[in-house]
């Protein structure tokens, strides 16, 4: 029973975050509009006018509740859950700035938001259930498990690699550089979030936190996680286009994720075929819905392109298609003319003899 009410938990906090998160931008983006309408020094040329804005520090303070939730998620719902959750943010965020800062949502972004709702759904339906860890000391053995040692092995040595040899060679005319970087640190980063929301139900139950090690280590390595995920997705969205770089990271870094957590919690290890798939299912729908929200929000789409484009000699532009494949399927020529046609063929052939 309290396994779960943990995931139900988690399960609300993870959702109230992307809620939270996806109402951040619009606040934000609505504060900075009002300033550039007062003649203000906008942001982007240097200005610091929006830190006079309320509607700017409702953004700041609602973006800090949603990632506060995002964290607290970590320590009641699996990882595997929460991580895709996180793209709910990007639907929340599309549909509030299609009614208040009056940007269209196109066909497709309509379709990725329905796809990421599904795949959403598909995913808490088949949710696995994670070992349940109480204890900093549960986690240290955790931690200490062979498969998680050299998972974490892998991608210290692999993003090594990475910063220090492709990067500098490659960073700058290939998108997955940077992001691999972000992805693969980012896994081990949620790692020590997960520690860290344990240590804080064991600090609000009364219980010495403080004086163990093991806290501070993770938060020290939270800490590093962070500052190398930020400086390479900045290198990575200076660099290409953010409609590109936000569904690859999306991708990478919830595949990343998943697979520590497979790792390091076991959360896969009881979970039946169909829950599986459908895990797997869920993932993939979101990953299609948000690409179709990126890639193509700058692609006007209208019921008109689904007519067949008329020749530039047809009477009537705006003709359905069934009236342009009966004009195309006419002969060139009537019968009368292809007689004519023919009888001067035969004429000129006679002629020739």
């Amino acid at each position: 029973m309290a396994a779960h009410n943990n995931f139900y938990i988690g399960l609300c906090l993870a959702l109230s975050s992307s809620i939270f998160i996806g109402a951040s931008f619009i606040l934000k983006k609505k504060g900075l509009l009002k300033i550039a309408s007062r003649g203000s020094l906008r942001a982007g040329h240097g200005g610091h006018a929006y830190l006079k804005e309320w509607l700017w520090w409702a953004g700041l303070i609602s973006m800090g509740v949603g990632e506060a939730a995002n964290f607290a998620a970590y320590a009641f719902a699996p990882a595997t859950l929460v991580t895709p959750l996180g793209a709910l943010s990007v639907l929340v965020s599309s549909i509030l700035s299609s009614y208040f800062l009056n940007e269209k949502l196109n066909v497709h972004g309509k379709i990725g938001c329905v796809l990421s709702i599904l795949g959403s759904t598909m995913m808490v339906i088949h949710a696995p259930q994670e070992e349940m860890i109480l204890t900093l000391a549960e986690m240290s053995e955790k931690l200490k498990s062979p498969g998680f040692i050299g998972f974490a092995i892998c991608v210290l040595a692999s993003s090594t690699a990475l910063i220090f040899v492709v990067g500098p060679r490659y960073g700058h005319s290939n998108v997955l550089v940077y992001v691999l970087i972000c992805s693969s640190i980012g896994s081990l980063s949620v790692s020590c979030v997960k520690g860290l929301g344990i240590s804080l139900k064991e600090l609000f139950s009364g219980k010495p936190v403080l004086k163990e090690p093991l806290g501070w280590v993770l938060l020290f390595c939270l800490v590093i996680c962070i500052s190398i995920q930020i400086n390479y997705l900045n290198r990575a969205l200076d660099i290409f286009n953010t409609s590109i770089v936000t569904p690859i990271y999306y991708v990478l870094f919830t595949t990343a994720v998943m697979t520590c957590s497979a790792i390091l919690f076991k959360e896969w290890q009881y979970m039946v075929l169909d829950s599986v798939i459908g895990t797997i299912s869920g993932f993939l729908t979101i990953v299609f819905g948000i690409f179709l929200l990126h890639a193509f929000r700058d692609i006007p789409f209208s019921p008109d392109l689904i007519y067949f484009s008329p020749r530039s000699g047809s009477s009537n532009p705006h003709a359905p298609p069934w009236r342009e494949n009966e004009r195309q399927n006419q002969p060139l020529l009537n019968r009368e003319d292809l007689n004519k046609e023919f009888q001067n063929i035969e004429v000129e052939e006679i002629e020739n003899l």
